[in-house]
Formats: C-alpha cells, structure tokens, sequence
C-alpha cells in the first residue's frame, strides 16, 4: 500500500517538474484574451499580456497563455485592455412618470443602451430613487440590466424630481435602514437639485451615511445668496464623501436660471485653496459631466494646476447623451487630450471608483474576480470635443470600445473581434 502511494507521489512529482500539471489539471478556458496592453491599477499590471476567462471570473494573466483547449480565442493585440469602466454617476430609473422626470421617468435612460457599448459594465444611479421608490428602481431595472446596477439613495424618501424640497422627507433613519436592507446594491446616498439655504439635505444625507457607513455624493447650488462652499467642503464632509461636477463653469446653473454654483477657479483663474485642502483631507472630487456640469475653462485650467479628478463620470441622462457629454469612451478621451496619461484616466474609471463606493470586489482583473473587461482601441487623428456649454476642444486621441465583456460573456462587439467569418460561420452550423 506504501509502495503503491509512494509511486503515484513520485509520478506526480515529475509531471510537475516537466510542466505537465497545467495541461492535466487545467481548468477550462471559454475566452482567452491574447495579445492587449492590459491596465490593472489595483494590481499595478501595465503591459502587454494575455487574460482567461473561466466560468465568469479571471481566470489567469500571463505574458502568454497556450491556447489550446481555449472555447474561443479574441487577438486584441494592439488595443488596450481594462477592468470594466465604472460610472458612478448616472440617471438610468427609466419610465413614464414626466411629472418627475428622473424618479421613474423619461429623463432617465435603460442603462444597457447607453452603457456596455462604451465599455461601462457598472453604473451608479446618482439620486433618482429614494427609499420609497427604491424597490420600484431594483424590479424594473436592477434586476433586468446586464450592467450591474448600484444606487446612490436620494435622501428625499420619494427620489429625484420635485420632492426634493421638501426636507419634511430626508428622513437619514429611514434612508440607512433602506440602505442597509438592500447593502449589495445601495452604496451611499445623494443630494441634488436643492434650491435652499438650509443645511438639512447635506447633513441628513451625512448622518444617513454615518447610520450606514457608505459615503455621501453631493450636487451642490442653490439661490442666492448659497451656503458657503468652502464650508461644505471642509466642515460638513467627511473624508470619503464625493463632490461632483467638480469642472463646473460656476455663476448661473443655465443662461435662464437664477440658480448658482461656485467653481473651484477664483476670479484670477487659480484654484482656490481651500479646494486642494478638501482634496488632500479626502473629499473625492468626481466629475459627473452632464448636460451643464463640465466646461474646458475650469478643467483645463485645473488640470495644470494640478487639481485632477478622483473619479471620472458621465452624469448620463436624457439631456446629454447626444451632446457635449455622449458616453464614458468620450468623457475618458477629453482627459486624455488634455493631458493625463492613459493609464492615469483609466484608474480614475475603474479602480478609484470601485474605492470610492466601497466595492473593493470591482474595478480591476485579480485572478477569481468577476470578468467585466472593457477592450479599447486608442486611435490617433484629429478630433473634436464639446463641453457642458459648447465649447470645443481640438485633439489628437480618441478612445473607442471595441469589446465589453461582462460577467464573462461578450456583451459588446464593436467590429466583429468575437466572432467567426461569416462563411466559418455558416459552415460550423
């Protein structure tokens, strides 16, 4: 008996020793990604490699990976490959409801149109639902979206819309206990669109987060004269809490609105200090682009100041998908042109986002973790960028999903790199 264990030890042993094991104890492959410049922030992976798909999840990351055996093979050599892009700053709680608009309503877009096909394969709804309408949002939604839906609760119990005056409703017990119930799904809470002089929302929204432990976003304006912004940042937020449109042009809202914001660029041109200061005492400074929040005189003299994003966004709705915004690939792109690296923009999508909302289970390609893989091409040329206010930026580089891959299935093609010829094709049925 002995003898016989000891003899199966030993040829164990040289099958390892002449590199059998990974073809005789090798799990499945279903997609093998060969041949992309893969950028994994978390795992400070910057090169060319070779990713496996198994079951959904990453399976391994090499220089290079034998195929054989492999259910389908995609070359993606010279484009470049990232964790899925998280979003986290949307309005997807799409429906009828005009008289909210967001909440249930036709200013809100179904996310898989206007998401996989950009590389996203995560989005946060930014306040469109609150705790009485969040479980709406989650069935006719969440639950039915290839693209993993999370949720920033609108700390008005009814969500986004005109209820968000009413601070008889930023119940933060009620909004915890909500976040709590539905904790793989809701990762902090929202203030937007309050027109008051009142710290009720901000502070609720706060101590909700406090109750939960999740962060807070914050959409922050008003009517004159409008709660100091320097007292926002340094006094009501807690490090970890996000401030977005951070690029905005300051004064009017819009030309016809008597709304006002104050930017992070004083009268000079130069950020204001006390902006660096919440940065650097952890405020996440996010930039939810949107129809009216990102505007190239405050990013670009920002960027050279040294005043970056923590985390990119689209602030994706009705009213900007066809404009200066367009999609997450075009926002990532501005960036680009204006001078961050690829590698730097990248980050600001995926891993610093997964940060930002607690879900250190995203944003990035360790061995086990669910296979959300956006591919992009990074094209060279002469292109053109619009802001929030029409303004337009030239530029030299534009990146473009060529593949979105989501829970290891191929959720976006662009031109056809998962598929067969049409003649193999029709031959292999």
């Amino acid at each position: 008996m002995n003898l016989s264990r000891n003899f199966y030890r030993l040829v164990f042993s040289v099958l390892i020793s002449l590199g059998v094991s990974d073809l005789v104890f090798a799990q499945k492959i279903d997609i093998l990604l060969k041949g992309g410049h893969v950028i994994d922030p978390k795992n400070n992976i910057d090169a060319v490699m070779d990713v496996a798909i198994s079951d959904g999840k990453i399976l391994r990351l090499a220089p290079q990976i034998d195929a054989a055996g492999a259910i389908k093979v995609i070359d993606i050599s010279g484009l470049y490959l990232s964790p899925g892009i998280i979003d986290i700053h949307v309005h997807v709680f799409a429906g009828t409801n005009k008289a909210q608009k967001y909440m249930d309503g036709p200013n809100s877009l179904p996310p898989d149109g206007f998401t996989l096909r950009s590389g996203v394969t995560t989005v946060v709804d930014a306040g469109s639902a609150g705790w009485k309408s969040f479980p709406l949002f989650k069935k006719n939604i969440i639950d039915n979206s290839k693209t993993r839906v999370l949720s920033f609760l609108n700390i008005v119990g009814d969500g986004m819309g005109e209820f968000e005056q009413d601070t008889m409703d930023m119940d933060p017990e009620m909004a915890a206990s909500t976040a709590k119930f539905y904790d793989d799904h809701i990762v902090g809470f929202k203030v937007a669109h309050y027109n008051g002089v009142q710290w009720i929302p901000v502070d609720n929204a706060v101590a909700a987060g406090k109750l939960a432990q999740k962060p807070v976003m914050i959409d922050w304006r008003g009517l004159p004269p409008v709660n100091s912004f320097e007292e926002l940042l340094l006094k009501h937020l807690r490090p970890g809490d996000i401030l977005t449109h951070m690029y905005h042009a300051g004064k009017s809202v819009g030309a016809a609105s008597p709304l006002y914001k104050e930017s992070v660029l004083d009268e000079n041109g130069k950020v204001k200090p006390y902006v660096f200061q919440a940065q650097n005492r952890g405020i996440i400074f996010d930039v939810g682009h949107g129809g009216n929040g990102f505007v190239f005189g405050q990013a670009i003299p920002s960027l050279k100041q040294g005043f970056r994003p923590n985390t990119i966004s689209s602030d994706l709705h009705i009213g900007n998908m066809n404009a200066g915004m367009k999609d997450m690939a075009n926002i990532m792109s501005k960036f680009l042109n204006m001078g961050m690296s690829v590698q730097d923009v990248i980050a600001r999508s995926t891993w610093n986002p997964a940060l930002s909302i607690q879900r250190k289970d995203l944003g990035h390609l360790s061995v086990g973790a669910e296979a959300d893989i956006a591919v992009f091409n990074l094209k060279n040329g002469n292109f053109g960028f619009i802001d929030s206010h029409g303004g337009s930026f030239r530029g030299t580089k534009r990146l473009e999903a060529e593949l979105t891959i989501r829970a290891g299935k191929v959720v976006w093609d662009l031109n056809g790199l998962a598929t067969d010829a049409w003649d193999k094709a029709a031959k292999s049925k």
